[in-house]
């Protein structure tokens, strides 16, 4: 399951209006967990374990993740450089600006509230039940890579899939989406 270009539209401005309707740092760490796993892709578990001072590179727009399925098979502490959205780097950077004490801490906050949070934007921006938890991200920025043309192998690296096998699963196209992408190269 992944969310439309529309259901992650609004989702989106779900969390921005929340935090913008009473700014808070609790109310900031949310947004920018939310902000890291829809740009990046990445788990939950590893947004949490995400340091703004150690990870985040803001002059080059990227940030490093941990890659935690990975390393718990391997007992290795495999990380990832992943890049961002210029915009999304400016937002943390200003959410740090604006509330200095989450310098060294803006992505620390639990997996359990996390989850909550998100499970009330999505509600508030109309999502069906089965798409209110967060790992839909995860599946919503695969499929966007992926049809944005981006090569599976990248994916797979940028999602730190262990597997292609894993990654390959985002190949799947509806009958209609095939159709529609031989109508667009005039194929049909």
């Amino acid at each position: 399951p992944h969310l439309t270009e529309d259901e992650v539209n609004r989702l989106t401005r779900a969390y921005q209006q929340w935090f913008d309707e009473k700014p808070t740092a609790r109310r900031a760490r949310q947004w920018a967990v939310f902000l890291l796993i829809r740009f990046t892709g990445c788990r939950v578990s590893e947004a949490i374990q995400t340091s703004d001072i150690r990870d985040l590179d803001f002059r080059r727009s990227e940030v490093v993740l941990p890659t935690l399925k990975r390393h718990l098979k391997t007992k290795n502490k495999a990380r990832r450089t992943v890049p961002l959205p210029s915009n999304v780097t400016a937002e943390f950077a200003r959410l740090i600006a604006e509330f200095p004490e989450l310098r060294g801490t803006l992505f620390k906050i639990s997996k359990v509230a996390v989850f909550n949070c998100f499970k009330a934007r999505a509600k508030e921006a109309g999502l069906p039940k089965e798409l209110r938890h967060p790992h839909v991200l995860r599946h919503t920025r695969a499929i966007e890579l992926i049809r944005a043309g981006v090569p599976v192998s990248a994916v797979q690296q940028l999602l730190g899939h262990a597997s292609i096998t894993t990654t390959s699963v985002y190949l799947r196209f509806t009958g209609q989406e095939i159709k529609q992408i031989l109508q667009a190269k005039a194929l049909i």
